[in-house]
């Protein structure tokens, strides 16, 4: 599971629908947006709760770094850190190894979206400039150095108020977003970091609570 909610029941259902069990529970990040079903699921599943090593949670995980893999039957998954959007942000690369030994996919989180990418000023004043500065490296030098044929799925698609600009097409390629992302097209950091600071709506109330709820899985 990637970046569950705290219904869980239905990922159960599916899980079981198809004689499969959760083994792994993986966060892209600290959500601000949900309050997460992580510390339920491993209370239910047995399976660990994994986060980058810079999330700072305090309740019982695994820590991740930057390239680790996990194998998951025919499936590996490997760790990409993309921090941006929060320090901890890490995107997930999917191989499917009955079809080719090559990644098939990579799950972004709220790193990059269709149409965006994330918002880097969810710390708080102070903090804005240095964490968009390390989300063009992420984008830059990490996700845009995958092939242009990987599909990319999301955390969000239009409508979320983790980034500006989203579109309403939940999932996208490596390619079209370096064609057609308008925070793509910005070849140099300064132009990017204004880009990304620039209108940027505002947060909603609950994040910074929900964010240490989290933090202190609740």
């Amino acid at each position: 599971m990637v970046d569950p909610r705290q219904d869980v029941e239905p990922y159960l259902a599916a899980a079981a629908e198809k004689g499969m069990r959760v083994t792994h529970v993986f966060e892209t990040h600290v959500q601000a947006d949900h309050l997460s079903g992580a510390p339920k699921l491993a209370r239910i599943t047995g399976a660990p709760v994994l986060y980058h090593h810079a999330a700072g949670v305090s309740f019982p995980h695994v820590a991740v770094d930057d390239g680790e893999e996990h194998d998951l039957g025919n499936v590996r998954v490997t760790v990409v850190h993309t921090p941006g959007h929060t320090p901890e942000s890490v995107s997930l690369l999917v191989t499917d190894r009955t079809r080719a030994r090559e990644p098939w996919f990579v799950l972004t989180g709220d790193t990059l979206f269709s149409g965006g990418v994330g918002r880097p000023d969810l710390l708080g004043a102070g903090r804005e400039t240095a964490l968009a500065e390390q989300l063009y490296g992420s984008v830059f030098e990490k996700l845009l150095a995958l092939p242009d044929h990987l599909e990319i799925y999301p955390a969000h698609f239009g409508g979320a108020a983790c980034g500006k600009g989203l579109s309403g097409k939940p999932a996208s390629t490596i390619g079209f977003e370096r064609r057609f992302n308008p925070a793509l097209q910005l070849r140099t950091p300064d132009e990017f970091v204004r880009y990304v600071l620039t209108d940027l709506p505002p947060q909603p109330a609950v994040f910074a609570e929900t964010r240490q709820r989290n933090l202190a899985g609740e």
